[in-house]
């Protein structure tokens, strides 16, 4: 992931230095397990933890250069290590295992650190858009279908469903968690034809990991549900970024994102306030998707493996999981910062939809009034369309109406935004997490 985009903390995780640390703790936990299942030397493996090699800059350099010969480059680390280590110690290094039994552990460990952080950080976002929630639950803005004005709602209703979008999002990421969360020492082909299904248990349950029955590599459906979980959740923050991106309309003007002193909107027109973070978001979740579609692709390998998945997940991993969580993070401080134009909401929803927004609740008093259901429809369809041409108000037109006989009493009753919203605390209801 080009730095832009790529969290210092999640960028570690993945780093060559991190991703041979791990390879090496696998190593020398296998050793420990098949001395204590009595094949190793004890005293010999108690060694190779003494001589653990610091994992640095010239670690990583010297594994690249010995790759240069070895052209493996699980080899070229499993030679440099037993070089820093020595002999006769050094011989019990990758001592019954196959590559992927080190890569695959390793991998899977470092994927279930990081899902810990997009579950922080996806917990994060969804009590920020719940805070907003609580916070603007009573403030009416025009609901809209079809792009085009409905019926009234409030920002804490469309803060909710989004808070509640992300909490779904927070269990997926969780269930991908657990579905990463495991690894395999079984051998070339699962079989464990070398090592014993002991040494596998130990080094998994001193790694937090769960043994699972494997062919060469590790089942790449679980990879592919990391992947979703990430994919999940950048459509998400798509929904949320894109309908700020809608209210920050100008001709709409009920939302904008927050400006900094000296920010500036445009290079050739001051006056400008893009919502550009809101549509960085919506950007980025493509790129999360395409991962999502390589990870599926490297589920089905030959027989019981080929190394088709590797050069993917390389690519793809690192940067679906570092993009998640920087897309996280913005779009937090997007939902925490954004500013809410309550009067301009209250403006578009009674003059600039000429009341027409209240067109059902006026169906439905006629209807109560003992009208028939299909006369009642095209009589108030008829005023709206008048009251929409002629650019009146539509209450106006209704009263004006002599097939309408409806009294004050329920006429003030059908165009109270009060009575439509009388059930707005059912959203913050459906935020079970909510202090």
């Amino acid at each position: 992931m080009i730095p832009r985009y790529s969290p210092k903390d999640v960028a570690a995780l993945f780093s060559d230095a991190n991703r041979f640390d791990t390879m090496l703790e696998v190593e020398l936990l296998a050793a420990e397990g098949l001395a204590a299942s009595g094949v190793l030397p004890a005293n010999e493996v108690a060694e190779l933890r003494r001589r653990r090699p610091v994992i640095d800059a010239a670690f990583v350099e010297a594994v690249d250069e010995r790759e240069l010969t070895t052209n493996h480059d699980t080899a070229a680390f499993v030679d440099v290590v037993q070089a820093s280590i020595g002999m006769p110690e050094g011989a019990w290094v990758h001592y019954g295992l196959t590559s992927s039994d080190v890569v695959d552990t390793a991998l899977c460990h470092t994927l279930a650190k990081a899902m810990d952080i997009v579950i922080e950080e996806a917990t994060a976002l969804r009590d920020a858009l719940t805070r907003r929630a609580v916070e603007s639950i009573n403030i009416p803005i025009t609901g809209r279908t079809h792009g085009m004005h409905a019926e009234p709602t409030t920002y804490g209703a469309k803060f909710s469903l989004f808070a509640l979008q992300v909490q779904r999002d927070i269990e997926r990421a969780k269930r991908a968690r657990t579905a990463i969360a495991v690894g395999k020492l079984s051998g070339a082909v699962g079989t464990f034809s070398n090592i014993d299904p002991a040494v596998e248990e130990y080094v998994c349950s001193r790694l937090g990991l769960v043994a699972v029955p494997a062919t060469q590599v590790i089942a790449r459906d679980r990879h592919a549900e990391v992947l979703y979980a990430c994919a999940s959740l950048g459509t998400a923050m798509e929904q949320f970024a894109l309908e700020v991106r809608l209210l920050a309309r100008s001709e709409v003007g009920e939302a904008e994102e927050p400006f900094t002193v000296g920010q500036k909107g445009s290079s050739a027109m001051p006056h400008k306030r893009n919502p550009v973070l809101s549509e960085r978001l919506c950007g980025l979740a493509r790129v999360l998707r395409g991962y999502l579609q390589a990870g599926l692709e490297d589920v089905a390998l030959w027989h019981e493996r080929d190394i088709s998945h590797s050069s993917v997940e390389r690519v793809v991993l690192p940067d679906a999981l570092a993009l998640t969580v920087y897309m996280l993070r913005k779009a937090t401080g997007l939902a925490d910062g954004l500013v809410l134009h309550p009067e301009r909401a209250l403006e578009n929803l009674t003059t600039g939809s000429l009341g027409l927004v209240f067109s059902q609740s006026v169906l439905l008093a006629l209807v109560e009034s003992g009208m028939g259901r299909d006369d009642a429809y095209r009589i108030v369809q008829s005023a709206a369309r008048q009251a929409f041409e002629e650019r009146r108000n539509f209450r106006d037109v209704v009263e004006a109406d002599r097939e309408v006989t409806l009294s004050n009493e329920a006429l003030a009753r059908a165009f109270d935004t009060g009575r439509l919203l009388a059930h707005r605390g059912r959203f913050l209801d459906a935020l079970a997490w909510r202090a």
